[in-house]
C-alpha cells in the first residue's frame, strides 16, 4: 500500500509514498496496517498527492518513528480489495515465470514492475541474469495465471534478445 519515506514532524507521523490505488479507503482511522510484519492501528492519515502522512496510535514522537524509515506498509491478504477479472496485484505478478506463447520458450521470471504512466512494464530476469522489459499491454501479455505460476506473452518484433 505504501512505503515509509521518513518521519514527519515531531508527533510521530510517517511520510509514506503511496502505491495503492485506494489510499482514502486504506488509511482510514481505526484500520489495521502491517509495518515490519506487525499490526498497527491507524490513528489519522492525510493524503497529499502521492504521499500520505500516517499517524499510528503507537508512535508518540519523531524518535519512535525513525526505525520505520524504508519499511513497507501492507494489509492482510484477506483485507485486499477484490479486483476485476484480469487485473492483479503486483505481489501476484512478481515471481511468475514468463513464457513466449509462439515458441513455448521460457524467458525467465518477473523480478520487478515499473510504472510508466501509460502502462506497467514487467522486468523479467533471465536465467543468464539479463533483464527483458515486457510492456503490460493486451497486444503482448496474453494470459496471466498466478495459480499456474506463469505469464504467456506474444512478443513484438525485436522485443526479445536473440
Amino acid at each position: 500500500m505504501a512505503q515509509v519515506l521518513a518521519p514527519h514532524g515531531i508527533r510521530g507521523e510517517l511520510k509514506c509514498r503511496i502505491v495503492t490505488d485506494f489510499p482514502r479507503q486504506r488509511f482510514k482511522p481505526r484500520n489495521t496496517v502491517l509495518v515490519g510484519g506487525q499490526a498497527h492501528t491507524v490513528q489519522a492519515a492525510r493524503v497529499q498527492g502521492q504521499t500520505v502522512l500516517l499517524k499510528r496510535e503507537d508512535i508518540p514522537d519523531r524518535t519512535a518513528a525513525e526505525p520505520f524509515r524504508g519499511k513497507d506498509v501492507l494489509i492482510k491478504a484477506e483485507d485486499a480489495v477484490r479486483l476485476p477479472k484480469g487485473q492483479f496485484f503486483w505481489h501476484q505478478v512478481i515471481g511468475l515465470s514468463v513464457e513466449d506463447i509462439t515458441t513455448h520458450r521460457s524467458l525467465g521470471q518477473v523480478s520487478d514492475i515499473l510504472e510508466t504512466g501509460a502502462n506497467d512494464v514487467y522486468v523479467v530476469k533471465t536465467l543468464s541474469g539479463q533483464e527483458i522489459l515486457i510492456p503490460a499491454i493486451k497486444d503482448v501479455v496474453k494470459d496471466i495465471d498466478p495459480s499456474l505460476g506463469r505469464i504467456l506473452i506474444e512478443p513484438l518484433p525485436g522485443m526479445l534478445p536473440p
